[in-house]
């Protein structure tokens, strides 16, 4: 290592002078007290320092060392249920090291050394192994964590081991072109570079998240993107938290970037406790959390969800499906904003860099469904999810408009929806799909053959009742008429019958994609069969409103998915009280 010195500083930026080869992206040691930093910039001799702790105390002249190396993040057995913060240090480990309060300059290992994990190999001496191979696995949490060989090394084994061993001996010898090349069970990974894969495939298979306005109005699908605007107290943490709950992917990433650590608390309370309903362990044994909340260093924000998703790539490169949820990009942004405007930069709009949509795209482009590397080309995905928080609830802010550029999902929270009880608190009017298309074929395959027709029925009630309401609001409910009124009432069903969800009720906090198509198929044939009897047996919509099964209806939520045969039979018990109303009309006439 070769040294320079603190030429000034200002926060979280520091200008060292001289140092010895200088890169751009190189991590540097600040001070006597060894505080991480990374080089954002260089002119001349001189290089602008982003640093990732709490720079105040250090003075000029005091010394900062290159360790010729980007910022990367360890990878290897020992990072589920793991706690890190935005440059991938262990909580846990760093609160052990130093309590319960950050203590700047302390360097903590992200992964336990002194582990032992049982290594079983899937190769043969004298294979040959390609990058991206899997030469053995060892079972982390219930999950096969598969040791794989890097990008860019192949050769033939020697030296294959099987036992108990740590994260750091060696598991297998590869003579290579180059010389033997000893592998451990961890490797180490540059954050900003997207990890490599053979191709990338358009997304086809939904991400299934149990909440029935995001899986039948505006699902995502695997490997795709999307965000959650919205104004303070609306609800983008709940929605987050209920797709990490309840998501069918394998493994989840959590980043709490620049978010109130209560927040973090919530997650680490409650994960423990909840069972995944895939495997029956609990949630945390599949989840990684990366914590940089708002009392923590601010660049380091800016970090993390780098940090975040190098980690879902790693799992993604093992065949497994990975949902990464970034709370919020909004601060991320601000982070941005921040050094841009110590390294006085020409600002953008607001203030936030002229950079800030490519930047937002580099990460939301690591997203994806891939063929990972390896003979057995099996397919990985990373779904990302990103929460924006817009002051005022401001959609047109830049963060926002930056964001909707890219992702193909946008879920609108509206504060209303949220002061009214209605959860998830997402505006079926503003919000949109570009999956739509893309997942109708798996829908009719494996949900329901009508899924599309009924989604779209529905949403047409929906956007009508819109039109019906501003009616009622200027001249009265009495100038619709009961085709109208009809509507209005169906409307209402969709809203509150199927919309609407308990996340503290067991039945109704997940639905599956069967219960939820038979729900919806029963509420549109409700309105086909109400229609008809309105208009050809002049039943009044009065007696169609008070039916019995209206009420059956509005409670059909609460029945367990396995049950879906008591929710079907609500047609027939609609048909058999639709007859009784018209043998009562017949009999009056």
């Amino acid at each position: 290592m070769s040294q320079g010195f603190i030429e000034k500083i200002s926060g979280p930026l520091v200008v060292a002078k001289d140092i010895p080869g200088a890169r751009l992206f190189d991590t540097v040691l600040v001070s006597h007290e060894k505080l991480l930093g990374e080089i954002i910039e260089i002119r001349d001799s001189y290089a602008s320092i982003q640093v990732y702790e709490e720079t105040s105390g250090i003075s000029v002249g005091e010394p900062v060392e290159s360790l010729y190396q980007p910022l990367s993040v360890r990878l290897g057995p020992g990072l589920l249920s793991s706690m890190f913060d935005g440059i991938g240090r262990d909580l846990n480990a760093y609160a052990l090291a130093t309590g319960n309060f950050l203590s700047r300059g302390t360097h903590v290992d992200p992964l336990n050394t002194q582990n032992k994990w049982a290594f079983e190999p899937l190769v043969h001496e004298g294979d040959h192994v390609e990058p991206g191979d899997r030469i053995g696995y060892v079972m982390e949490r219930g999950l096969k964590h598969y040791i794989m060989v890097p990008p860019q090394v192949h050769g033939v084994c020697h030296h294959l081991v099987k036992g108990e061993y740590t994260i750091e001996d060696i598991v297998c010898i590869l003579d290579t072109d180059k010389g033997k090349y000893e592998m451990t069970m961890v490797q180490s990974w540059p954050i900003r570079r997207g990890r490599p894969y053979v191709r990338k495939h358009l997304p086809y298979e939904p991400l299934v998240t149990g909440q029935r306005v995001i899986d039948t109005f505006f699902p995502v699908a695997k490997g795709g993107t999307a965000c959650v605007p919205g104004p303070f107290g609306s609800g983008k943490t709940v929605v987050q938290h209920q797709l990490a709950k309840h998501s069918n992917a394998e493994v989840i990433v959590y980043i709490g970037c620049g978010e109130r650590g209560n927040e973090m608390t919530d997650v680490l309370n409650e994960f423990p406790e909840i069972k995944d309903p895939q495997t029956g362990r609990p949630l945390m044994d599949k989840t990684v959390l990366i914590a940089n909340t708002s009392n923590m260093p601010v660049a380091a924000r800016e970090a993390s969800i780098y940090t975040g998703i190098t980690i879902a790539e790693y799992f993604r490169d093992m065949g497994y499906d990975v949902a990464m949820m970034a709370d919020s990009t909004s601060r991320w942004a601000e982070a941005l904003r921040e050094m841009s405007g110590r390294l006085e930069e020409m600002p953008g709009d607001e203030g936030y860099p002229a950079y800030l949509g490519s930047r937002l795209a580099e990460v939301y482009e690591r997203a994806g469904v891939v063929d990972v590397l390896g003979e057995n080309q099996e397919k990985g995905s990373i779904t990302m999810i990103g929460a924006v928080s817009p002051a005022g609830g401001d959609l047109s802010e830049p963060v926002t408009q930056a964001t909707l550029r890219i992702v193909k999902v946008f879920w609108a929270l509206d504060s209303q929806l949220a002061y009214q009880r209605h959860f998830p608190a997402i505006d079926w009017l503003e919000s949109y799909s570009l999956y739509d298309e893309s997942l109708d074929r798996y829908m009719r395959r494996n949900v329901h053959k009508n899924f599309s027709k009924l989604r779209q029925e529905a949403m047409f009630l929906l956007k009508d009742e819109k039109r019906l309401l501003e009616i009622v609001q200027l001249i009265g409910r009495d100038a619709l008429s009961d085709q109208e009124v009809l509507k209005l009432e169906i409307a209402r069903m969709i809203r509150e019958d199927f919309l609407q969800q308990n996340a503290f009720q067991e039945e109704d906090t997940f639905t599956s994609y069967e219960k939820q198509a038979t729900m919806l198929h029963v509420i549109m044939e409700f309105y086909a069969m109400a229609r008809n009897y309105l208009v050809h047996d002049h039943i009044y919509i009065a007696d169609i409103i008070n039916m019995d099964v209206v009420y059956k209806i509005s409670r059909m939520k609460y029945i367990p998915s396995q049950d879906l045969g008591n929710i079907e039979g609500l047609v027939n018990e609609a048909k058999q009280e639709f007859e009784a109303l018209k043998g009562g009309v017949d009999h009056h006439a």
